[in-house]
C-alpha cells in the first residue's frame, strides 16, 4: 500500500451506527468475500477492536469478523442477569488438569465488541518491572516491549476511554493524571479502605472505563450496578462504544455472527484469507494479511485448527509454542457480614482498589503480585456463589441470602506463572460448525498457591479490622486468560515478535491476550488495547518501509 493510500481512509459508503439510539442500524461496508482486503481481523475485542479502528484511520481496508452479534445497548440489554449471559462465550469445551477451568462469564465473551462488553471495567497499567519479570525479577519470562514505550499508549487508551480515576494514582511511575474525576465511592469500596487503612497499606479509588461525567452522547454512570452484564445506557467505554464506531467511520466493515473456522495459506506459505460461517453457509475473505485476535483459547484453536501439509502442527508453531503457556489470574475472595446496611450492588463492583501487593516484594513467600478491590455482587451471582462455595440451598439458602444487604468483600486479581503444561488443544469432539473444539487443561502450580493462601490471609485480616463478622473464604474462583501464543525476542521460544507478526508466516498477526509472556496481578484489556496501539503503529511503519 502506497502512502498516499494510508493518508487517505477509504470509506465506502454507509455510516457508522448510533449505538446509542434505540433502533439505530449497522451500516455495514460492501467488501466483498473476493475482494483481497489490506486484514482481515478474527474478534473485535480489547486487541482487535482496537486494532481495526487503528489500521482503518490509518488508510488501510479492514474487514473485522466475531462470532457474537452487533448488540445495541440501549436497545438489546436487559437489567437481568439471565437475560445477559447471551454476551458469555459458552459454546462447549473440555476442561481437564489439577485445577480445572469454570469457563465463561468470568473470563469469556461473544459479542462484538467482545469480553469488554461485560468487563468490570477495571483499567490499569502493568507494573513497569513486568515487562522485565525474568530479569529484573527473578521468575516467568521477559516481554519484548520497554516499558517506556507502552507507557505512551497506556496514555492513548486511557483518552480514548475517559477513564475515570485519582488525580494521583499512588503506585508506579507519574503519568498524566486521569481523564475524568474518580467515582463517588460506595460503602462496599469505604470497607476496604477502612481495611486497608488499619492493615497499614494504601488504597485509592479504581480507575474505570466508565465515564464518571457527560462525554459526547455518553451519559455518566448513574450507578444500577449491572455493569457485569453490560451496561445499558452506555456509559461503560466499552470497545463496543468507543474504537469501533471510530472503526466504521474511518472505513472498516464489521460483520457479526460470523465463525471463523480456518485460516487459508497459498503454496509459498503466505496466508490468503480465512474461512468463515455466516447466514448459513461457509464464505472465504481474501486479504493480504489475516490478523487472530480470538483470546486466549480460540486463537490457538483457530491455528491448531488450520493446520496444513506445509503446517502440520497448525499455523505460527514451529516453535511447538502455540496453546501453551495458557494463563488465569486468581480471583479469590473473602466475605463477611457488616452490621449496617452496604448495598454493595451499587455502583461499579470495584469501587476501591490496592495494589500494595504488586509493588511490594518483600514480606512474601511467592513471586509476581495481587491487586484486591472491592467487590459487589449481583443477587444471582451472588446466590450461585452460596451454593458453589458454602453448600447451602433451600431454606439455608434462603436465610442467607437475607443477609445480601450487609455482606462485603475482597477480592484479588492475582497473577499466576506460566507453564508449558498448560495449555489449549483440540479434542476429538466437534461442534455444530464441525470444528474441533478445545480442550483446556490447567493446573495451579505451587507458587500459585502460595500467593493466593498470603491474599486470602491478609484480606481476611483487612476485612475483619474494618468490622466484618462471620469472614469466610470464596477459594474456586480465576479470571482472565492470557497467553498460548506469547511474544519474544526468539523465534524458538516465542509465537509472534514484539510487533505481534508471526515468526513464521509474515501477514499472519496475533494480537490479543494470548500474546502476553506473564499477566502480572492486573486486569489485561488496557494493556490488550494498548499494545494494539503498538502493532497498528508498527503495522503503519513497515508498510511505509515496504517490509511486509
Amino acid at each position: 500500500m502506497s502512502d498516499d493510500a494510508m493518508r487517505q481512509p477509504r470509506a465506502k459508503g454507509g455510516r457508522a451506527p448510533d449505538v446509542f439510539k434505540p433502533g439505530a442500524w449497522v451500516a455495514m461496508q460492501d467488501y466483498r468475500d473476493d475482494e483481497a482486503v489490506d486484514f482481515v481481523i478474527v474478534g473485535t475485542g480489547a486487541g482487535g477492536g482496537t486494532l481495526a479502528c487503528k489500521l482503518a484511520e490509518y488508510g488501510f481496508s479492514v474487514v473485522a469478523l466475531d462470532a457474537g452479534a452487533y448488540f445495541r445497548p440501549l436497545e438489546d440489554f436487559a437489567s437481568d442477569e439471565h437475560h445477559q449471559s447471551k454476551l458469555y462465550w459458552t459454546d462447549e469445551r473440555i476442561v481437564d488438569g489439577e485445577t480445572p477451568l469454570q469457563l465463561g462469564s468470568n473470563n469469556s465473551g461473544k459479542a462484538v465488541g467482545g469480553s469488554t462488553v461485560h468487563f468490570a471495567m477495571v483499567s490499569l497499567r502493568f507494573r513497569p518491572e513486568w515487562f522485565k519479570a525474568r530479569s529484573l525479577l527473578g521468575y516467568g519470562a521477559d516481554w519484548p516491549i520497554d516499558w517506556r514505550e507502552m507507557w505512551s499508549y497506556y496514555d492513548e487508551v486511557e483518552t480514548a476511554l475517559s477513564i475515570s480515576g485519582p488525580v494521583r494514582y499512588p503506585w508506579g511511575p507519574k503519568r498524566r493524571r486521569y481523564p475524568y474525576r474518580p467515582h463517588e465511592l460506595n460503602a462496599a469500596a469505604l470497607v476496604l479502605a477502612k481495611g486497608a487503612e488499619a492493615m497499614g497499606v494504601g488504597w485509592a479509588p479504581t480507575p474505570l472505563a466508565t465515564v464518571s461525567a457527560p462525554r459526547g452522547a455518553s451519559p455518566p454512570c448513574v450507578y444500577r450496578g449491572l455493569c457485569v452484564t453490560g451496561c445499558s445506557t452506555n456509559a461503560k467505554q466499552s470497545v463496543l462504544v468507543t474504537w469501533l464506531p471510530r472503526a466504521l467511520k474511518a472505513g472498516a466493515e464489521i460483520r457479526d455472527l460470523a465463525m471463523v473456522g480456518r485460516i487459508e495459506h497459498d503454496r509459498n506459505g503466505r496466508v490468503t484469507g480465512v474461512h468463515y460461517h455466516r447466514e448459513g453457509r461457509w464464505r472465504f475473505q481474501k486479504a493480504r494479511n489475516v490478523v487472530v485476535a480470538g483470546y486466549a483459547i480460540e486463537t490457538p484453536r483457530l491455528l491448531l485448527n488450520s493446520a496444513s501439509d506445509m503446517f502440520p502442527d497448525g499455523l505460527a508453531n514451529s516453535s511447538g509454542l502455540v496453546g501453551r503457556n495458557l494463563m488465569v489470574q486468581s480471583n479469590q475472595a473473602v466475605w463477611g457480614t457488616m452490621e449496617a446496611a452496604i448495598r454493595a450492588y451499587k455502583g461499579p463492583p470495584s469501587l476501591a482498589i490496592s495494589e500494595h501487593w504488586n509493588y511490594t516484594d518483600t514480606g512474601k513467600d511467592f513471586f509476581g503480585g495481587y491487586a484486591y478491590m472491592s467487590q459487589g455482587p449481583l443477587p444471582v451471582a451472588w446466590a450461585r456463589t452460596l451454593s458453589g462455595e458454602r453448600g447451602l440451598w433451600g431454606e439455608t439458602l434462603a436465610r442467607e441470602m437475607e443477609k445480601y444487604n450487609h455482606q462485603a468483600g475482597l477480592k484479588i486479581v492475582g497473577e499466576c506463572l506460566p507453564q508449558e503444561r498448560n495449555r489449549v488443544t483440540l479434542a476429538d469432539e466437534k461442534d455444530r460448525y464441525g470444528l474441533p473444539i478445545a480442550k483446556v487443561t490447567y493446573s495451579f502450580c505451587d507458587n500459585d498457591r502460595r500467593l493466593i493462601r498470603h491474599a486470602l490471609d491478609f484480606m481476611g485480616q483487612s476485612l475483619q479490622a474494618a468490622g466484618a463478622a462471620d469472614i469466610w473464604e470464596e477459594k474456586d474462583d480465576t479470571c482472565h486468560l492470557n497467553g498460548t501464543a506469547r511474544m519474544g525476542d526468539d523465534p524458538a521460544l516465542s509465537v509472534v515478535n514484539a510487533d505481534c507478526r508471526s515468526w513464521d508466516i509474515a501477514n499472519l498477526w496475533i494480537c490479543d491476550g494470548s500474546v502476553f509472556p506473564t499477566v502480572g496481578g492486573v486486569n489485561p484489556s488496557l494493556t490488550i488495547q494498548a499494545i494494539a496501539c503498538r502493532t497498528a503503529d508498527r503495522i503503519r511503519t513497515l508498510a511505509r518501509r515496504g517490509e511486509f
